[in-house]
């Protein structure tokens, strides 16, 4: 009943009133990363949601497209701008992801979508995180996030859709907000960014 019905209608009353109520902090912060990354504050990236069906993901724009002298882009770590690692210290470039929950690709909470090429990587266990959709925060980044092994991300993953309830959004809903005042795992330990999937 929650899973089908009840989480649905809990994850777009929610999102509606949370893009209401932020969305003063939404066009200060695109009206900063405007001038920061040159005319260019969001990113739209193709994502796999649930059963693996591609959406458009909405994100503000945390890096910019500086290219090295042969085209070819600077390593994260150099595109991350001072504004950019603040958002996402802050988790604020989460927030036009709200759209994506109002619009019904997303849900609050559920495994992160992760890149469209990691799909043909997966084996049956790993693939098992696209029986429900995916969520703005989750099981895995309540516990670790970028902090993490791939492996253990997708344990986290699979043991959320096998006890997806109510009680269960509620604590990663709660356990989300003390990490994100408490800024933790933002990043792998080595990294900008994650390290990139690579199928093992």
């Amino acid at each position: 009943m929650y899973k089908n019905y009840v989480k649905r209608f809990i994850d777009f009353t929610v999102a509606l009133i949370g893009f209401i109520i932020l969305f003063p902090v939404l066009l200060a912060v695109t009206v900063f990363l405007y001038f920061a990354n040159d005319g260019k504050p969001f990113f739209v990236q193709s994502r796999p949601g649930k059963n693996g069906v591609v959406f458009k993901i909405l994100k503000f724009k945390t890096m910019n497209d500086k290219k090295d002298a042969f085209g070819n882009l600077l390593p994260d770590e150099v595109r991350l701008t001072k504004i950019g690692k603040f958002i996402r210290q802050t988790s604020l470039d989460e927030i036009p992801q709200l759209l994506n929950v109002i619009k019904g690709d997303m849900s609050l909470i559920g495994p992160r979508p992760l890149l469209t090429n990691y799909l043909h990587l997966y084996n049956d266990f790993q693939n098992r995180r696209h029986e429900v959709k995916p969520g703005i925060t989750g099981w895995t980044q309540v516990n670790g996030r970028n902090g993490i092994s791939w492996n253990q991300k997708f344990e986290y993953d699979v043991w959320y859709v096998d006890h997806i309830s109510f009680a269960l959004d509620m604590k990663i809903l709660l356990k989300t907000i003390v990490k994100v005042l408490k800024r933790e795992g933002i990043n792998s330990a080595d990294s900008a960014t994650t390290e990139p999937f690579n199928g093992k």
